[in-house]
């Protein structure tokens, strides 16, 4: 039975958000002695933007970068333009990387091992199955995990409308968004115990 989401096949559609706050602790402090990681981490959950994104960014992109302060980029899968924000966590992230790794302005935030280019979108869905299973998480994980725990949190503890969720996704409509964050018959069936009247 086909429909058509708006999303390519072969997404990640189906990979799932982290939904309890105990376990988005529990993955920032595992990371807190990998300075690049723990940036990777911090910065996707916080600004819900797709990992083939977060890896092309450069240092000198972000280096004199405060609080309140964003960047433009251009979407790789889409070709929009979009923006990183730089809020207090992913602030403090980003300066203590500074201190650690040194950078240099032409560096990738997110370098790879294996020569001077970032790690892939790939490797980063490698990476957080690895978090997600040293902490006993189950589910099904990967790279859009990151951006779809941005949207799920958004959502569900600061109140976000599935609107304004959808234009920072560059979804083409709400519908899509809803799909993409896996909103679950329970949950709605919890809806319907809310009292009116």
């Amino acid at each position: 039975m086909g429909y058509t989401t708006g999303i390519e096949k072969g997404s990640d559609i189906t990979v799932e958000p982290i939904r309890k706050t105990k376990d988005i602790k529990a993955i920032s402090k595992l990371l807190d002695s990998n300075p690049r990681n723990y940036l990777l981490w911090i910065m996707g959950i916080n600004n819900g933007l797709r990992a083939s994104d977060l890896v092309r960014l450069k240092f000198s992109q972000v280096a004199s970068l405060k609080v309140g302060d964003a960047v433009k980029i251009i979407e790789t899968k889409t070709g929009k333009e979009n923006f990183l924000v730089i809020n207090k966590l992913v602030h403090k992230a980003l300066q203590n990387y500074v201190e650690k790794v040194e950078p240099e302005p032409d560096d990738y935030l997110f370098k790879s091992r294996k020569g001077g280019s970032h790690i892939s979108s790939h490797t980063v869905g490698k990476l957080i199955r690895s978090w997600a299973s040293s902490i006993n998480l189950d589910g099904k994980y990967g790279s859009h995990t990151l951006r779809k725990t941005w949207g799920y949190h958004q959502r569900a503890n600061h109140g976000a409308s599935f609107e304004l969720i959808c234009k920072r996704y560059n979804h083409s409509s709400p519908a899509i968004t809803m799909r993409y964050l896996g909103i679950e018959d329970k949950e709605v069936c919890k809806m319907l115990m809310n009292e009116i009247g």
